[in-house]
């Protein structure tokens, strides 16, 4: 089903929320890497390989890329990059330790930067569920 097509309006916006996102001066690498982390968790193929890409692009190397799933048990990944994805993970499962996580994203982050990353990871959520239950599958 063309759902962009079919809801031009409605889901635009959410394209134009997500150019928002990325204009907004958060590093467009730390967005990239938590759309990704998403797009695994709810198992978006299409969104896997798009931000995979993207994030090579963007310069990131292949082999960080492929340790993204065990992220946890890495020190391939900076502190900032371990709290956006232990925060991707938390908001997408509404997790229990959401408050601790929050508390720890206040002393890297600015209010404005965590605004923009949760906004982020709440929309690529809607997003990878628009593409995996109405988008051709990949």
């Amino acid at each position: 089903m063309d759902y962009k097509e079919i809801s031009r309006k409605t889901v635009g916006h959410l394209y134009q929320a997500h150019s928002s996102i990325r204009n907004s001066g958060i590093d467009n690498k730390l967005i990239a890497l938590v759309e990704l982390r998403i797009s695994q968790l709810n198992g978006c193929s299409y969104c896997c390989s798009f931000h995979a890409n993207e994030l090579r692009e963007m310069g990131i190397e292949s082999s960080l890329i492929d340790k993204i799933p065990g992220y946890k048990h890495s020190v391939s990944f900076d502190n900032r990059q371990v709290l956006v994805l232990k925060w991707a993970d938390a908001v997408t499962g509404l997790t229990d330790d959401i408050d601790s996580l929050l508390k720890e994203l206040k002393q890297e982050f600015s209010e404005k930067e965590i605004v923009e990353l949760t906004s982020s990871i709440s929309l690529m959520n809607a997003l990878n569920r628009l593409r995996i239950s109405l988008g051709d599958k990949y």
